[in-house]
């Protein structure tokens, strides 16, 4: 993770953007599933419109470590499966229909992006990589957990809810895949000239350098979870 500021008094990162990059080998996760399934540590999402066969509008939000407020995201999103491989592409746009919400901080996607490549008939390897404008100052333990910690913990949730995805998939619309099939979307489609590009200096910059971490999230630590068998990260 770049931004990260060193010594022993505590500090805010240099730059309010944060980057974060994790791998993560999945040995009994096909790439297909993966693909199907790949958020996690959400609070709400939803679709909002389709721009075209592989590119959508939709709302994202999501927990922050406390006391820190929450954070979401509108953005545009693209997704292009590549024989066995796949991308998905994001970053923030503005809808007319959706703006800032009083009780979140409206952060920027400037650029995230997954890459889910087949390693074999049952296994992959994803690299999720992010560079999110969070809007605010933000303290030296929220950089270093985010990097440390909250990414690596999210990937493997993501891992847990992917073997489990293939038995429920079968059970609640098992032929309904509109990001393989999208003549299947129900979406409304929306013009390309009714969005623009999120810009960060548009939205209200939220100071929480000052904050401490709060006892449940020091207790939490790297999530309490031991690792797993199945995956590796690095």
């Amino acid at each position: 993770m770049l931004g990260k500021c060193s010594g022993p008094e505590p500090c805010v990162t240099l730059t309010t953007h944060v980057y974060l990059q994790c791998r993560m080998e999945c040995r009994d996760v096909p790439a297909e599933t993966l693909y199907d399934k790949w958020d996690s540590n959400v609070i709400e999402t939803f679709d909002i419109a389709r721009l075209t066969v592989n590119a959508d509008v939709g709302y994202y939000s999501w927990r922050c470590p406390k006391p820190l407020k929450n954070r979401d995201v509108i953005t545009l999103r693209s997704w292009l499966p590549m024989g066995t491989d796949y991308i998905i592409m994001n970053y923030s746009v503005k809808h007319p229909k959706y703006p800032p919400r009083k009780d979140l901080v409206r952060a920027v996607s400037i650029q995230t992006g997954y890459l889910i490549q087949s390693t074999g008939p049952k296994s992959c390897v994803i690299t999720y990589l992010a560079q999110v404008d969070p809007k605010g100052s933000l303290p030296k333990w929220v950089v270093n957990k985010s990097s440390q910690f909250l990414a690596p913990k999210a990937m493997k949730k993501m891992y847990k809810a992917c073997v489990k995805y293939p038995e429920w998939k079968q059970k609640h619309q098992p032929h309904f895949k509109p990001w393989l099939h999208p003549e299947q979307s129900p979406l409304p489609s929306l013009a390309l000239s009714e969005l623009s590009v999120q810009h960060a200096d548009s939205l209200e910059n939220i100071d929480e350098s000052a904050v401490a971490e709060s006892r449940e999230e020091r207790v939490g630590g790297a999530g309490g979870e031991g690792s797993d068998d199945d995956t590796s990260l690095t």
